[in-house]
């Protein structure tokens, strides 16, 4: 059994094209595409260039996050600027070497955090129908789900979700 000793993991706030993001990136391209293939029509690699890289910095109101163990990136995601009080969350990802330790949760719960130091009082995402295990930590994280949770998950398509942050509830 190995031990990992998860004090010594760090937060590091980066650019999108930093090279130490370039695994969650390649990652998330594969498995969008064996999970989706052209079920949007498309390739859903296309949705990893939909959003310029500028999108996630600071000065555009976004952030991009990796959870590192030991210097190598294990997790971590980003979000942009939606509207004025709006962080939309994006990039969530945990390296296939290290799923089911509750990393993506933590990107999650410092993206929040990040949000609501930088103002937004508000996150919004959304998943696609094929990730139940995208929508279970969403769920699990307190978010709405902004769809008919009584259709099938392919039925309703683009799975959106919201959550209030930062303020009194």
């Amino acid at each position: 059994m190995t031990v990992t000793n998860v004090d010594a993991d760090e937060f590091r706030y980066v650019e999108a094209t930093d090279e130490l993001a370039r695994p969650l990136l390649a990652e998330l391209e594969y498995e969008y595409d064996i999970r989706y293939g052209d079920f949007f029509g498309e390739r859903a690699s296309t949705e990893l260039s939909r959003y310029p890289a500028e999108l996630f910095t600071a000065a555009l109101g976004g952030a991009f996050v990796l959870l590192l163990r030991d210097g190598e990136p294990i997790a971590g995601g980003a979000y942009k600027r939606y509207d004025e009080r709006t962080a939309e969350l994006k990039r969530i990802w945990t390296s296939s070497a290290h799923r089911r330790q509750g990393l993506a949760r933590r990107v999650v719960a410092e993206l929040e955090s990040e949000a609501i130091r930088r103002g937004y009082t508000r996150v919004y995402l959304t998943t696609g129908p094929r990730q139940p295990e995208a929508k279970a930590l969403y769920l699990a994280a307190g978010y709405r789900p902004l769809y008919d949770t009584a259709l099938p998950p392919e039925e309703v398509g683009i799975h959106a979700f919201e959550k209030t942050v930062g303020v009194e509830r």
